[in-house]
């Protein structure tokens, strides 16, 4: 794989669409269960999320996709979105919710840099839900690069401290 030449600083990922079957359903897991707020509905076909006062993080519509199906699997397309929480008893948190509303992790991963849990949504779209070690907690190869790794994560535990910072 080639290497990157150039950066773009200050350049960032500022929000996902996703293509949903039934706007209302996507729109009650994203608030209700991920903790997002709506900013704004455009009609019946589509709705904008947010975590804060951004205009928004994730759209959802229906223009292609009222009533439709996810896409099968071993097809090109989205492998997931991924949200990215403050701390450990937030992301504990959210998870509780996940849980608790009967939705089923796919994947659950220590990466030595952040913790990550994995679901799909009720559409079929892959999540990430995660949160960043502090970059003083990174250990780094002789190159400088982080190290990354695929562990087992404590789900328990994040749900343990979530439950605990309410």
């Amino acid at each position: 794989m080639a290497e990157a030449v150039n950066g773009v600083p200050g350049a960032n990922v500022g929000h996902g669409h996703l293509k949903v079957a039934d706007l209302e359903r996507a729109i009650a897991f994203y608030r209700d269960v991920i903790g997002m707020r709506v900013v704004m509905l455009y009609g019946r076909q589509a709705a904008f999320l947010s975590f804060d006062d951004y205009h928004h993080h994730l759209g959802l519509n229906t223009w292609e996709s009222l009533g439709g199906s996810a896409p099968p699997n071993g097809h090109t397309g989205l492998y997931h979105v991924a949200f990215l929480f403050p701390d450990r008893a937030t992301l504990g948190q959210v998870i509780d919710r996940v849980l608790s509303a009967g939705y089923a992790l796919t994947g659950a991963a220590d990466h030595s840099v952040s913790e990550a849990v994995y679901l799909n949504d009720p559409d079929g779209n892959g999540l990430e839900l995660y949160r960043d070690r502090p970059r003083s907690e990174w250990q780094y190869d002789e190159d400088g690069n982080p190290l990354i790794n695929n562990t087992p994560l404590d789900v328990d535990a994040l749900v343990t401290e979530g439950r605990a910072a309410r």
